[in-house]
């Protein structure tokens, strides 16, 4: 079992729930999630099965693009829905102020990770701490905010849509606005709409899928490659392509040293390689499993 699956996780449960689901749905016996969205988010999940999961790192640094539904007036100790109110306050921000903030939020910014988060402190993870009520300074780090739209109000209510880097908390741009509106403000839903160069029109929620034939569930998998399609591509044939499956390195010029590469040998893809300081192509991710390698690209 070896692809790629595009899961509209719905809103309620954890990203593992969701993997371990869709594991199940395709009886796959390796699979892994390409990042992970809280319970109270829905949208697109990238699932990896299989050899697949040997190239869903290409994924951490991918883009990625939402849709927030965020209440002014109201903080609360998480920065959305799921957490306790802390503080609330009268709402006075009309559309000029709203864009005004919006704008001091857009381009590279200095984002403090929330405390509920993943993010860990001397090996636990900062939720831990946020639920037993202590708080740890936390570095800000620099993220990219692309573009930072009002596509709706109702009332204190917002609708904002979202494209960012990765390691972007949307929970943290609220709890931004909502301090520079001086009213504070939190997350009530969130749907990340894509990832790189998934979107998730192109994905399936859980219930559908149960509702396939085994048969048909395997039609959804993509290739593997689908993970590296933004990388260029090398061809390999004869002794070359034998001694790149063996994981031994290719003498050449192949491009750039450090440039990934992605690999056919012998007419399938094979894996990825890197460009060595000499020009060489060197083997860094081998897929094993001929069905992967098959699989129609």
């Amino acid at each position: 079992m070896d692809g790629v699956l595009l899961l509209d996780k719905p809103q309620g449960i954890t990203s593992n729930a969701a993997l371990q689901a869709a594991r199940r749905l395709f009886c796959a016996l390796k699979a892994g999630h390409t990042g992970t969205l809280d319970p109270l988010a829905s949208g697109l999940l990238p699932i990896a099965f299989g050899e697949a999961t040997k190239l869903a790192g290409l994924m951490t640094g991918a883009d990625k693009r939402y849709v927030a539904s965020i209440l002014l007036g109201v903080s609360t100790d998480s920065g959305d829905a799921e957490g306790w109110v802390t503080a609330r306050h009268p709402v006075r921000a009309d559309a000029a102020a709203i864009e005004a903030a919006l704008a001091g939020l857009r381009g590279e910014i200095l984002q403090v990770p929330p405390m509920h988060s993943a993010l860990k402190r001397d090996g636990r993870p900062l939720y831990e701490l946020a639920r037993q009520g202590i708080e740890v300074d936390r570095p800000a780090r620099r993220v990219r905010i692309d573009a930072l739209r009002l596509s709706g109000r109702d009332g204190d209510a917002l609708t904002v849509e979202i494209a960012c880097s990765k390691g972007t908390y949307v929970r943290a741009i609220a709890i931004d606005l909502g301090a520079a509106l001086g009213c504070g403000a939190h997350v009530t839903a969130l749907r990340r709409t894509a990832s790189g160069s998934f979107e998730v029109s192109d994905a399936i929620g859980l219930d559908a899928i149960e509702r396939l034939a085994p048969e048909e569930r395997l039609r959804l998998l993509r290739p593997p490659e689908v993970f590296a399609s933004a990388l260029g591509r090398v061809d390999l044939d004869g002794a070359d392509a034998q001694r790149f499956m063996h994981g031994q390195a290719i003498a050449g010029a192949f491009g750039a040293p450090g440039e990934a590469l992605r690999v056919h040998a012998g007419g399938r893809f094979r894996g990825l390689a890197r460009v060595r300081e000499d020009g060489c192509l060197q083997p860094v991710r081998l897929l094993d499993s001929p069905e992967a390698a098959a699989r129609p690209t």
